[in-house]
């Protein structure tokens, strides 16, 4: 019984960080590609391609991490477990924004796209 609640609260959650997450990197990185690659079209393709790319891993992520819960049998343990799982996908999805940023700001800096 604790186990399923903990599988709902930790769906829920997590999907709405990484639809959310996912849906305001792809609006506010539009103008941060366009910043550094003068070519709309090149950075509309790249910045559909970083979304999907983020969706797969994320979810992926998120089928992956259901198969390895552990057994919940109390309250106080449903929300332990929740919290640290809820905490391994934020902390995933921050690095992963990080690496696409110093990413992108790198290749900026060593080719020249125009």
């Amino acid at each position: 019984m604790f186990n399923i609640l903990s599988y709902l609260l930790f769906l829920s959650v997590s999907s709405y960080i990484t639809v959310d997450v996912g849906r305001r990197c792809y609006l506010a990185g539009k103008y941060y590609l366009e910043y550094l690659i003068h070519d709309s079209q090149l950075c509309q393709t790249i910045n559909r391609i970083l979304l999907g790319c983020y969706y797969l891993l994320n979810l992926g992520y998120i089928a992956v991490s259901l198969t390895r819960w552990e057994q919940v049998n109390s309250m106080s343990q449903l929300l332990a477990v929740t919290a640290v799982r809820i905490g391994n996908i934020v902390l995933i999805l921050c690095v992963l924004h990080y690496i696409n940023i110093f990413t992108l700001y790198f290749l900026r800096k060593n080719l020249t796209i125009k």
